[in-house]
């Protein structure tokens, strides 16, 4: 595949959220730019959501086709890779209502609660697990939870696995109340 480059890579033109994903938030080599990012193409030798945009136009995302939805979509949910494919097509939904600003400006501020977590609770085992509940669960949960974390007793200040810990069972008991799974679906 040549060059590609999106203005936005960080929600691809299939409508995944390029920056909740555990690869985009990766060191060394294996770190994926985002959809259309810098060296893309040496990340992703072949995508065929590319070439059926070239085919319609050069459409910067999926919806935006004449022929949205097409058989790509029908089935988009079903399936998990290193991100939920689950928010796809109502991520798509709010951009064709409220505009790629808004999905933006919530992908930003996702991803700002993303990076504390990665930060301030990982313990080396959870990043994958955090980028899928940031991916999934909507903003507002997320802010209740972070509330949550940050008002935690300092007792367990100093223990990564104790904030680790409880880190996700906040997420979970999030997920629960919404009947919402958060692992991926392989």
């Amino acid at each position: 595949m040549k060059k590609y480059r999106r203005t936005y890579p960080l929600f691809s033109l299939c409508g995944l959220n390029c920056g909740l994903c555990p690869r985009y938030h990766t060191e060394g080599g294996s770190r994926c730019p985002g959809c259309g990012g810098m060296d893309f193409e040496l990340k992703h030798p072949a995508c065929g959501v590319i070439g059926c945009s070239q085919k319609h136009g050069g459409i910067e995302y999926c919806y935006q086709c004449r022929e949205y939805p097409c058989p790509r979509f029908r089935d988009i949910g079903q399936r998990d890779s290193f991100i939920s494919y689950r928010k796809v097509l109502s991520d798509f939904c709010k951009a064709e209502t409220e505009g790629m600003e808004s999905i933006q400006k919530e992908l930003e501020e996702k991803m700002t609660i993303l990076q504390e977590l990665l930060s301030e609770y990982n313990d080396g085992r959870r990043k994958s697990f955090f980028c899928n509940a940031v991916n999934l669960l909507s903003i507002e949960d997320l802010r209740s939870v972070m509330e949550a974390l940050r008002s935690m007793s300092s007792d367990s200040a100093g223990d990564v696995k104790a904030k680790a810990r409880q880190a996700s069972a906040h997420l979970e008991a999030k997920a629960a109340q919404k009947g919402m799974d958060l692992k991926l679906r392989k």
